[in-house]
């Protein structure tokens, strides 16, 4: 439970972060950009996979964060082309 809590919380801030570096107008409340941001970092999160696996043993990959940022970058784009 703590960690769907946890995905929701960082996924906010990956898309309120993403919102912020992409120009433009987006018409999005909270829930839109807490989507946008868990969806990125469930990118994110498969494109880390694919480059390096983390360590065994490990809870978070090295570049989590920032992938998930990436990620909600690449959703907004997506999310605004398909708009």
């Amino acid at each position: 439970m703590i960690h769907i809590l946890w995905s929701i919380i960082v996924g906010f801030f990956a898309g309120l972060i993403a919102r912020a570096l992409l120009p433009g107008a987006d018409s999005m409340g909270f829930i839109a950009t807490t989507v946008v941001g868990v969806l990125g970092s469930v990118v994110g999160g498969f494109v880390g996979n694919v480059v390096k696996k983390p360590a065994a043993g490990s809870n978070f990959h090295p570049a989590g964060f920032f992938m998930s940022i990436l990620g909600a970058f690449v959703v907004l784009i997506v999310w605004r082309l398909v708009r």
